[in-house]
């Protein structure tokens, strides 16, 4: 990119959180846009205090000219809106905004944030000079809301940070497989729209008709504590106490003795813009059932089976089919490894770079 050490491309994030997808991609994105010469700076409202070094408050976002904004887009914050009324170019880069029909039974406050998430998303499009979404599904909402030019860089991972060696953890976890029965596990916020409820119904029907000593493990924080809550209470009135496990928000190191010990990944979500677990998942040659809903159909691209519907002992069925036929484990692994090359840094790093200049080339 000519002069492209006179351009700054700075990111904002609403909220930053390193082992969180939209965290890891724009320290990523942060990388590249540097490698091309650009300055580059992370500007948040919130952070961790263990991160603060990584980023900088978003008050100090300067104003200077020869400046673009990369704004990562995922919830309601009230950055939007002031970014909305400054001068410098705009790029908006669309990781999705859950509906906010899925909160409102459990969460209005939150249902309220997501709604007006998606009111700034849209009048965002008045400004922005370009909008990436990281899936065709993201892209199709951006173009609904008018952005003028939109194109879709897929989410930047680094896979080398999957590798990691896992802690203690694996050992407990191996362990405990010596009494027989399969692993399912599926990882992401307890979220109603992840339908972890879904998961724990096809997975009582699993230990009843196919193995009865099968385990389950729901990995992640809480996106709110009522569905929590239920989703305890369900699990105990299923009597699965003692073969569900929810070790909430894990490090690295955990996450990836659990994807090593598993068996098969589950994922019945109403809604996903994407779902980097599933590419976690493919990684670690873990065959996957899921839910065709959404962004989970062209996530997978064949590198999972997509069930057409999530009745329990459909689902149920599947997982037993995924994990007694060696034929179709065999498959699914082979098509997971093939799918998960198309989201090598190397790609989807010239993607994303490719997206920025082209835009900062063509408003020059």
């Amino acid at each position: 990119m000519p002069h492209a050490d006179r351009i700054a491309v700075h990111q904002v994030v609403p909220t930053f959180a390193r082992r969180d997808a939209i965290g890891g991609h724009a320290l990523l994105a942060q990388r590249l846009l540097r490698a091309e010469g650009f300055s580059s700076q992370i500007f948040t409202a919130s952070a961790p205090r263990h991160l603060r070094h990584l980023v900088r408050d978003v008050r100090a976002l300067p104003a200077a000219e020869r400046t673009w904004i990369l704004y990562q887009c995922s919830t309601g914050a009230p950055i939007a809106d002031a970014l909305y009324e400054r001068a410098q170019p705009l790029i908006v880069d669309y990781h999705n905004i859950t509906p906010a029909r899925f909160f409102v039974p459990w969460e209005p406050r939150i249902a309220n944030e997501l709604e007006a998430g998606r009111q700034q998303m849209m009048r965002l499009a008045e400004r922005a000079v370009l909008g990436l979404a990281d899936s065709g599904f993201n892209r199709a909402e951006l173009e609904r809301a008018g952005y003028r030019s939109t194109t879709v860089a897929p989410v930047l991972i680094d896979f080398a940070s999957f590798d990691r060696r896992a802690d203690r953890a694996l050992d407990r976890l191996q362990r405990g497989k010596a009494s027989g029965g399969a692993d399912w596990l599926f990882v992401g916020r307890l979220s109603p729209n992840k339908a972890q409820h879904d998961i724990v119904q096809a997975f009582a029907v699993y230990r009843r008709c196919y193995d009865p000593q099968a385990r389950l493990t729901l990995a992640g924080g809480s996106s709110s504590l009522r569905y929590e809550r239920a989703l305890r209470a369900s699990i105990a009135a299923l009597g699965l106490g003692d073969s569900v496990r929810m070790p909430g928000s894990v490090s690295d190191a955990v996450l990836a003795a659990h994807y090593r010990t598993a068996d098969v990944f589950v994922c019945l979500s109403d809604h996903e813009g994407f779902c980097v677990p599933l590419l976690e998942a493919m990684h670690h040659r873990l065959p996957i059932v899921a839910f065709a809903a959404a962004a989970v159909p062209e996530t997978l691209a064949g590198g999972g089976l997509c069930l057409p519907d999530k009745e329990p002992a459909a689902v149920a069925h599947a997982v037993s089919r995924v994990l007694t036929e060696d034929s179709l484990r065999a498959h699914l692994v082979r098509s997971g490894e093939r799918r998960v090359r198309d989201f090598d840094l190397t790609r989807t790093g010239a993607i994303f770079t490719s997206a920025i200049t082209g835009a900062i080339g063509v408003a020059a």
